[in-house]
């Protein structure tokens, strides 16, 4: 049995490819772990911007719950006239320091939820998770209510903005008997 031998060309070109493969598998394998740890790494940026992001918003909707309840505070104060004698003035401070059980009770005095956050976007809009905040309900029972108090057309939704915001329609303001002024001409 006679075996022939290829020319030289043809051996250079098969060792050429297998040496070639080798280096390929080689920086493969090197550049592999680099590329998932690039990925990885973007993975752990993102989840730490939406969660400092959830904190902002968080503090905003805190914020807001804060300046309503100092208008709320505000407005009585002004309607209330002050008595001349001087052992009255002394007692404010006093009743300063009990008037956080009380912000509860002036949540309760609209009657039912229904009214209360009418009433509370009567001013400005608000989103869902303020309004939540501000009632001291569950994410479930404001969505609800949101969704009833839209198909009943009391208010409406600003759907280009996420999340939405809500604001009273004039229907909604009827129901909680605020008449919205003409404007003068």
């Amino acid at each position: 049995m006679l075996v022939d031998i290829p020319d030289i060309g043809v051996i250079i070109g098969i060792l050429a490819s297998f040496i070639g493969g080798l280096v390929a598998i080689t920086v493969y394998n090197k550049v592999k772990p680099r590329l998932g740890s690039e990925t990885e790494n973007a993975k752990i940026l993102t989840e730490r911007l939406q969660y400092y992001e959830n904190l902002l918003i968080d503090m905003k909707i805190r914020l807001d719950s804060l300046e309503m309840t100092q208008e709320i505070e505000e407005i009585p104060q002004a309607q209330i006239p002050k008595p001349k004698e001087q052992k009255v003035h002394q007692e404010p401070p006093v009743m300063v320091k009990e008037e956080k059980p009380k912000e509860r009770i002036q949540n309760m005095q609209f009657g039912n939820a229904t009214d209360h956050v009418l009433r509370l976007i009567t001013e400005k809009p608000m989103t869902s998770r303020d309004i939540q905040v501000t009632i001291g309900r569950t994410r479930e029972h404001t969505s609800r209510m949101l969704k009833k108090l839209f198909e009943e057309g009391l208010v409406e939704r600003d759907m280009s903005t996420k999340p939405f915001s809500y604001k009273i329609t004039e229907k909604g303001l009827t129901r909680i008997g605020v008449v919205k002024m003409a404007p003068a001409q």
